[in-house]
């Protein structure tokens, strides 16, 4: 198993992108530890990876509450061991209209917040990993200066705020035998509302791929536990391009 005696924490773990990474780990033999807000959504993806022989365990935590993060990550830490993969895939809240539609505090409070749990998510699990001198970071979404797109709103510009955290994460952590991933992605279409709506943007992710196909969230989870793995431990301080060929990621 790639991920055999490792430990994960997954932030926005109830969510269908952090339970496909839940899902993933926990089948290469990690020890899963889901953290959200949302009991039920939690607990539905520590039960689907109990039935498949995985572990799994629940936190219920505001991840942007400092104080509750720090205190979590030192009992998971004091129950195994170490933190060995950590990832923040919290749902931020998308404004997707133009620019000029959105008030500016809204955008900036939207930023702000998805930039706030990043920060101390992120610093939670450094100061672990600092010491053990070892350890994955894992950023979902990337940045793709060559595709942008009319009607994103805050949301691109939250991904991209969020990857230069990522690369000066990277030049301060590598030096200590911490790696820095983000998984860049044209979007996961399987994630998207079934309403009319979303037939375009999600035709237009299909179009978009030279192999007239997007990735799913099984793929997501394929990816990120590889490259979370000692199989993948050339790979650091960079985007990994799971965009189906959609993203030229800059």
């Amino acid at each position: 198993m790639l991920l055999e005696n490792r430990t994960a924490v997954i932030y926005g773990g109830g969510g269908s992108i952090g339970g496909a990474m839940a899902d993933a780990f926990a089948a290469e033999g990690a020890r899963v530890f889901l953290v959200g807000r949302t009991p039920a959504t939690l607990e539905a993806v520590a039960e689907r990876i109990r039935a498949a022989g995985g572990q799994a365990e629940t936190a219920v935590v505001d991840a942007t509450d400092a104080s509750a993060v720090n205190d979590h990550i030192d009992a998971v830490v004091e129950k195994t061991g170490s933190v060995d993969i950590s990832v923040n895939v919290i749902t931020g809240e998308g404004l997707f209209q133009p620019l000029a539609d959105i008030s500016t505090d809204d955008c900036v409070a939207a930023i702000g917040r998805g930039l706030t749990t990043q920060l101390i998510t992120t610093k939670a699990a450094a100061r672990h990993m600092v010491k053990q001198e070892s350890g994955v970071l894992l950023f979902f979404g990337g940045s793709d200066p060559t595709h942008a797109m009319p009607g994103m709103g805050n949301v691109q510009i939250g991904f991209d705020a969020v990857e230069s955290l990522r690369r000066q994460w990277a030049v301060e952590l590598a030096p200590h035998g911490v790696r820095t991933i983000t998984l860049l992605t044209g979007g996961i279409i399987d994630t998207f509302p079934d309403i009319p709506e979303m037939e375009g943007p999600r035709q237009g992710i299909i179009n978009g791929s030279p192999l007239k196909r997007a990735a799913t969230m099984s793929d997501v989870g394929a990816v990120a536990a590889f490259v979370a793995s000692e199989k993948g431990r050339s790979i650091t301080s960079t985007q990994v391009n799971i965009s189906v060929g959609a993203c030229y990621g800059g």
